[in-house]
């Protein structure tokens, strides 16, 4: 039978092997699944809302042995894997307490008729997620999709099975009814072949583009509803009249948490004349000062990347640029070390064309370039082809905001790192996806919309 490696980034050691499920087990899993949301669906919100709510409570009340799994599998360092499982809680306990009210039938004004709309789950949503956050990716995603009624099929990323499974252990432990939370151990291809089938109602997709334009062709081919987060080349634009050396401390975390492996980290550093070179005199000092090593000691910034082959695409970056005249300020580079480690780098007198601009830098690399005005900033910040996030940093409220409205992608934060938050929609345009999670709007993105008119 086929297996699934987990290997730990941080030694390149394998930490054990899991079995991938056969067809015949997949298929007995899709029907499980249909089951499950025949009763979960007609289950009352109260009763979703205690499961949510127990399920938050097991996360606090093992989010040090969880951030463990998450350091040791994909390297995350521990003083940010077990915060991400905090916030897995504190998303559950959002969707437990609202989805009664974003439920509600909402009157509609239409004649002498009484017209209402209607919101009802879909049926059964294929996840299929990466490795960078191995617990939020999902459970941000899962929060919304099972208080809205539908049940969830799970294709993690082979770099962390481990993950997958005990995530499923959880809902098991917090009650939910079989099926309706199911990891799926099989491979792209399979996942794929999913999408077709009927007892698939609509994917949800968080990865890169080739993958995710592949799933949304597969989807639209088969009238499934899709949503689509693709990674971005988030800008990071410190204007003239920024607080500069806020911007500097904020900046470093923004582009090296994670080991830089984030789709809304900040990948373009985009700084004016006037003030770059007190910027970048800030930001070489605070990321030289980034501890890189064993993820699990609590003092570590900087971990391992997740894979070799990702570390030889940020090299092969690096060197780009390198050739083309950019400047290394911060001498980084792979370490020989065990493990896939990967020091920090910051280039200077970047150009537009080199591929660190182009492409997403899916690691611990920042280039920065410099602009002569707002205009100019604007300009460069959208001269790219994917559109997530951005952060404009200015003194002038409106001016910031000014900038921000002309930015082309779907969030921006205005002086501060833009992270997501349950409240607030996530999600990007152009290149960067399709659609929304979190919020009333991604809670919606899996629901049958349906209009009633009573006479």
């Amino acid at each position: 039978m086929t297996t699934i490696q987990s290997i730990n980034p941080a030694t390149g050691k394998v930490i054990s092997e899991v079995e991938m499920h056969t067809d015949d087990q997949v298929s007995r899993m899709l029907r499980k699944s249909a089951e499950s949301f025949g009763e979960w669906k007609r289950t009352d919100v109260s009763e979703r809302r205690e499961l949510l709510k127990g399920f938050a409570r097991i996360l606090r009340k093992n989010k040090q042995q969880y951030g463990e799994l998450i350091s040791t599998e994909m390297g995350k360092v521990i003083k940010q894997a077990v915060p991400e499982v905090a916030k897995c809680a504190d998303m559950f306990d959002y969707f437990a307490d609202s989805a009664e009210k974003m439920l509600e039938p909402e009157p509609a004004e239409e004649g002498a008729c009484n017209s209402f709309i209607h919101y009802e789950p879909v049926g059964t949503v294929l996840a299929i997620k990466p490795w960078n956050f191995p617990f939020w990716q999902v459970l941000s995603a899962a929060s919304h999709v099972l208080a809205g009624g539908n049940v969830m099929l799970l294709k993690h990323s082979s770099y962390v099975p481990l993950c997958a499974l005990e995530i499923e252990n959880i809902f098991s432990e917090a009650g939910f009814p079989e099926g309706v939370f199911q990891t799926l151990l099989i491979d792209w291809r399979t996942a794929s072949s999913l999408i077709s089938r009927d007892a698939i109602n609509a994917v949800s997709f968080t990865g890169g583009h080739d993958a995710g334009q592949k799933v949304a062709e597969l989807a639209a081919r088969n009238m499934k509803k899709f949503v689509l987060e693709l990674g971005g080349s988030d800008p990071f634009i410190v204007l003239d009249d920024a607080n500069v050396e806020m911007a500097a401390k904020v900046g470093v975390p923004s582009r090296f948490m994670n080991t830089g492996q984030m789709c809304i980290a900040a990948k373009r550093f985009i700084v004016a004349e006037e003030i770059a070179e007190e910027f970048i005199e800030s930001f070489v000092s605070r990321t030289e000062s980034l501890k890189i090593g064993d993820p699990l000691d609590p003092d570590t910034d900087i971990g391992p990347m997740v894979r070799e082959e990702q570390v030889e695409v940020l090299e092969d970056q690096v060197r780009d640029a390198i050739s083309r005249g950019a400047k290394a300020l911060v001498h980084g580079g792979r370490k020989k070390s065990e493990g896939y480690m990967y020091s920090p780098t910051v280039l200077g007198d970047v150009g537009r064309e080199m591929r660190v601009m182009r492409e997403e830098t899916f690691g611990p690399v920042a280039p920065i370039i410099t602009v002569r005005n707002e205009t100019e900033a604007i300009e460069l910040a959208n001269d790219s082809e994917f559109g997530l996030g951005a952060s404009v940093w200015s003194q002038d409220r409106d001016r910031a905001m000014r900038v921000a409205s002309e930015l082309e992608t779907g969030m921006v934060g205005i002086n501060s790192f833009c992270t997501p938050q349950a409240c607030l929609p996530f999600g990007g345009v152009k290149k960067s996806g399709i659609g929304r999670e979190l919020s009333r709007h991604g809670f919606l993105e899996f629901m049958n919309i349906k209009s009633l008119k009573v006479y």
